[in-house]
């Protein structure tokens, strides 16, 4: 009976005689040095891909005390929002041989802190986080590692924050919507919170300020920014005897839940037009204008991820906080 040859283990000198560099150069591209240029880290990495090459990570743990792992904690993963980003943190991060630990805080602040726990027992190199909410004093117990905001912002910790330019895309959405002819517009806010919900409102207040329209809270309701939430508040600005006919919505599913309101309630909305942050690819079916206010959303996973690797390789400047232009829509 013939032994099976053992499969050969693919090794860093494989890589590199595979790719016609030193064994230096390899090390250096698996650990993210931005000295590399870019051909080389090409080649590199098209030589690990073709061999199958895999890093001894509890080795590599050992030796430098690096997991090459990020956690990323955000209230949930079950919508697109959320994913899309995760998606952008992801494909950026494959570029450096990162793993990713995906850990849902439901917007639970003490759940947060159980996450962020979690990350320091499996020792993460970083983390970016969604906050579920503007407090942040717990994320001092994430142990001296690099963290990265995404989408909103903390009270009292200072670090870097990938965020939309909620105030401005707010602004242009109201901007336009009075350039049509709107004098009256109505505003449902998500929880006031959370950063962006305030940038939001602010941008919808700072544009009916400077075109002298005046602020009638009559038809400013707030609420959070879940489907239920925008079905009820909806249902209440209908509700009255003269609804707007120009509703800001602050979310995507909020948006979600105020259409379906509007689609049960049998309510004449041919007249009506919907302002919304957030893309969302049902409106083009929904029997009303729509003004969507678009987030990058994989641009903004692979900005964030992109900051945490620089962080994690010893960038040292005070805290950056990138806003990312938003994108308008108009849905007939």
């Amino acid at each position: 009976m013939k032994m099976k040859k053992k499969s050969h283990t693919v090794t860093v000198k494989d890589v590199a005689r595979n790719a016609g560099v030193s064994t230096a150069t390899v090390s250096r591209v698996l650990n993210g040095d931005p000295k590399v240029k870019k051909d080389t880290a090409d080649l590199v990495r098209e030589a690990i891909e073709e061999l199958g090459y895999r890093m001894n990570q509890v080795a590599r743990s050992l030796k430098t005390n690096e997991t090459h792992s990020i956690g990323i904690i955000a209230p949930e993963f079950s919508n697109d929002f959320f994913m899309n980003i995760v998606t952008g943190v992801e494909k950026e991060l494959k570029k450096h041989g990162y793993s990713v630990i995906l850990c849902s805080s439901s917007e639970n602040t003490g759940k947060e802190k159980e996450q962020i726990q979690l990350l320091n027992d499996k020792n993460v190199d970083g983390a970016i986080i969604i906050p579920g909410s503007s407090l942040g004093s717990h994320f001092s117990l994430f142990r001296e590692k690099p963290i990265v905001l995404v989408d909103r912002m903390v009270d009292g910790f200072e670090t870097d924050a990938v965020l939309s330019d909620n105030f401005k895309g707010t602004y242009d959405a109201v901007q336009y919507s009075v350039n049509k002819g709107a004098v009256r517009i109505g505003f449902l806010g998500g929880n006031m919170n959370l950063t962006s919900a305030k940038e939001r409102y602010e941008g919808y207040l700072t544009a009916l300020k400077d075109n002298n329209l005046s602020v009638d809270e009559s038809i400013i309701l707030f609420g959070d920014y879940h489907s239920q939430s925008g079905y009820v508040l909806m249902k209440t600005l209908m509700g009255q005897t003269v609804p707007p006919e120009h509703i800001f919505i602050s979310n995507y599913f909020m948006h979600l839940g105020a259409a379906r309101y509007l689609l049960e309630s049998g309510n004449d909305v041919k007249g009506l037009h919907i302002l919304s942050f957030d893309d969302l690819p049902l409106a083009a079916f929904f029997p009303y204008s729509s003004i969507i206010v678009a987030q990058p959303m994989e641009e903004i996973g692979q900005k964030a991820a992109d900051l945490l690797i620089k962080r994690i390789q010893g960038l040292k400047e005070k805290p950056r906080i990138i806003r990312l232009p938003t994108i308008m829509k108009i849905v007939d």
